[in-house]
């Protein structure tokens, strides 16, 4: 018989790739010139070209075995010693090669982490407005995912909220800074007092807390945004990292899971994940892939174009009567839709051929995403479509 949990998620399939697909269905009518979409975080800038370069120099040097054989279960050393090397360096870590795991993009890593500090059944606490994916992603490792409300005014954690529901069944704490949808960077200070009421709770319930850290846009953060490094805050930390977005390599699927070496039981999680692997079937991120960001590690792609889209954006949008949080990374802005049913908000959008993904999916209502990383050009192109529709609201 065909499975009965798979069969019901067919009522609960991605909305953001499903207006995605509506957007390229509609370009053929009207042409993609008159298509505003802004549904899928999709990297619009190009790698950079010293990923290229080191693809064809490995194509052209190494043996095909070194290529695309297999890897290792944690990973291809020089990859794992490379990216401790440059978490040293750029965060005054003290990670080892043993400390990092190779994964098939942040989500690979996130799907390791949930199943090394979790057992099925045990409670998981994030913050809206979240990622959509986490619930399907919690929900594969049999965890049930708790969503602390969010704190609409600034994005930040809403701490009176999250104590009361931090109770002795949540074993860890899934976190998301640059954030997406909300392209909000938790400071310092939320930073800190997360720590510190986790480390309070753990000695309380006698047993770590872990937090796990998804961090796919940690690159990705705007002149003069406070952007600590979570790790160095809370020793039992987790962190989960694609090249995705920093590299603009979401196709490539490759990643990491870091673990801060003096998280309780580091050496059992990162020895754990090749036999996480056995069970669901993410044996490894290609080989090419791995030794080619042993390379190129501490690069990224011109990331800058982001931030000019987000000024562009933000302040015609300001100007139109929309309200809205400042991004301080990202690609993504998270305003408040101008009625209150955001799926409605955004179906009147989509009549003026303007894709946006109604905020109900990351658990916050009343609020739309946009995911602004398209041409700067594209950008310019929709302000009046924008314009139009508050105009329509705030009459």
């Amino acid at each position: 018989m065909i499975n009965k949990y798979y069969t019901s998620m067919l009522s609960e399939k991605d909305i953001i790739f499903e207006i995605f697909q509506y957007s390229q269905e509609k370009a053929k009518i009207v042409g993609a010139e008159n298509i505003y979409d802004f549904s899928l975080g999709n990297p619009s800038v190009p790698a950079p070209q010293s990923v290229n370069d080191t693809i064809i120099k490995n194509i052209r040097d190494l043996d095909a075995l070194s290529l695309h054989g297999y890897s290792p279960g944690m990973g291809i050393p020089e990859a794992r010693a490379a990216i401790a090397k440059s978490l040293n360096q750029k965060y005054g870590c003290h990670y080892q090669p043993e400390n990092i795991f190779m994964a098939i993009g942040a989500a690979g890593a996130l799907a390791h982490a949930f199943r090394a500090v979790n057992n099925p059944g045990d409670e998981v606490l994030t913050f809206a407005p979240c990622f959509s994916e986490y619930k399907p992603y919690t929900a594969g490792a049999s965890l049930k995912l708790s969503i602390v409300p969010a704190d609409v005014d600034s994005f930040q954690i809403n701490f009176d909220a999250f104590e009361q529901m931090l109770t002795p069944a949540v074993t860890s704490v899934l976190i998301n800074s640059p954030n997406n949808p909300s392209g909000i960077v938790y400071s310092t200070g939320t930073i800190r007092r997360l720590a510190d009421i986790l480390t309070a709770k753990s000695a309380e319930f006698g047993r770590p807390i872990y937090l796990i850290s998804d961090e796919p846009y940690r690159d990705i953060v705007f002149t003069g945004t406070d952007s600590p490094y979570i790790a160095n805050f809370y020793k039992n930390t987790l962190t989960c990292y694609s090249f995705s977005k920093s590299l603009s390599l979401p196709g490539e699927r490759i990643g990491y899971l870091a673990v801060n070496p003096e998280c309780e039981g580091a050496e059992n999680i990162i020895a754990i994940c090749p036999q996480i692997s056995r069970t669901i079937g993410q044996n490894g991120p290609a080989s090419l892939m791995q030794r080619t960001v042993t390379e190129v590690c501490g690069d990224t792609s011109d990331l800058s174009v982001y931030e000019e889209n987000k000024k562009i954006l933000y302040d015609a949008l300001l100007s139109y009567g929309y309200s809205c949080v400042e991004p301080g990374g990202t690609f993504y802005m998270f305003p408040r839709s101008l009625e209150p049913d955001s799926y409605a908000f955004c179906e009147k959008a989509k009549e003026k051929n303007l894709m946006l993904v109604p905020g109900d999916i990351f658990g916050c209502p009343g609020h739309f995403r946009i995911a602004y990383c398209v041409p700067t050009e594209r950008i310019k192109k929709a302000l009046p479509v924008f314009k139009e529709l508050a105009a329509e609201y705030l009459k």
